[in-house]
Order: C-alpha cells, then sequence, then structure tokens
C-alpha cells in the first residue's frame, strides 16, 4: 500500500486528504531551491515530533523527538548534505526546532538520502499547514490528517508524487 500525492490530494487506501505541494509544482528534474516536490516514488523515514506540543501520536513508524539543536543541512558545501544535523555545526541548516508549528510533525521523504547529489534537493518532508500555502517542495497536511495518517502507515509504506 502506498500514500499517492497528486493534484494537491494525498490518499492512502480509503482516505483522501487535502495537501499542497512545492510553489513551482512537481518535478523529475529537481535542484537544490527551485521550490519543486521531487517526483517519483519514495521510502518514508521517522516520525521527528515536538514533545513538548503534542504527544507521541499513535504510530508504527519510529519516532524520535525533536530537540532544540536539531537541523537538516541544506548546504551544497558540507558533508552532511540532506541528513539531520546538530544546529550547533557551521553547515547551513534548516532547523526543525521552530516557533511554527509546521514541524510538530513531520516525516523525512527519503528523496535523495542514499547515493546523495549535492544540489538536487534536500530536506523534503511531509509535514503540517494549517493554510495550505504552497511550500518550497514539501508536502503538508493538515495536523488532524496527519493523526489519522501515523495511526494507518508503516516503515514499509511508499509515498508516490506525480
Amino acid at each position: 500500500m502506498k500514500i499517492i500525492v497528486k493534484n494537491n490530494t494525498l490518499s492512502y487506501d480509503d482516505f483522501i486528504f487535502k495537501c499542497s505541494i512545492g510553489k513551482n509544482g512537481v518535478s523529475s528534474i529537481k535542484v537544490e531551491g527551485d521550490k519543486k516536490t521531487p517526483k517519483g516514488l519514495y521510502s518514508l523515514g521517522s516520525l521527528y515530533f515536538r514533545k513538548d506540543r503534542v504527544s507521541k501520536p499513535i504510530t508504527l513508524l519510529p519516532s524520535i523527538p525533536i530537540r532544540k539543536n536539531m537541523g537538516w543541512c541544506d548546504d551544497v558545501k558540507s558533508k552532511f548534505y540532506n541528513k539531520i544535523i546538530d544546529t550547533k555545526t557551521r553547515s547551513r541548516h534548516e532547523k526543525l526546532f521552530i516557533n511554527k508549528n509546521d514541524y510538530d510533525l513531520l516525516i523525512p521523504i527519503s528523496y535523495n538520502t542514499t547515493k546523495i547529489k549535492k544540489g538536487k534537493g534536500s530536506a523534503i518532508f511531509l509535514h503540517l499547514t494549517k493554510n495550505y500555502k504552497k511550500t518550497l517542495g514539501c508536502i503538508v497536511i493538515k495536523k488532524k490528517d496527519m493523526i489519522i495518517l501515523l495511526k494507518i502507515i508503516t516503515k514499509q509504506t511508499k509515498i508516490e508524487i506525480t
């Protein structure tokens, strides 16, 4: 069973949720900063969650609390490109512990995570939104929908972005 993302809709089994994607749509040719969501079939990573804001959701995914010093490297010059890092490193990164609620629950999409190619895009997540604004490349859904999704997906679930 796989999650399908198509035309601002995310579906899994009988569940259909509204979602938003990158400001510049979906593309199979992705580069860092292009504001596109990568087209293709991908695995999902662990659930990262803000335990100071949400209780650990019911899920079969491995779950990791987000700490204040966690970031995701988007620095094409860094050996840590497209990996979780400590924000104290000198590499440019996206902070995961942010004031907005967008990252209270997030799942990294395994795009460009094995045989990483620098500059091909990083930090592609399935995360929360309150307003369905277009993203920099991530896929966003409402919290209530994420809670449902987390209950029914597993480590074997794939996501297909079309």
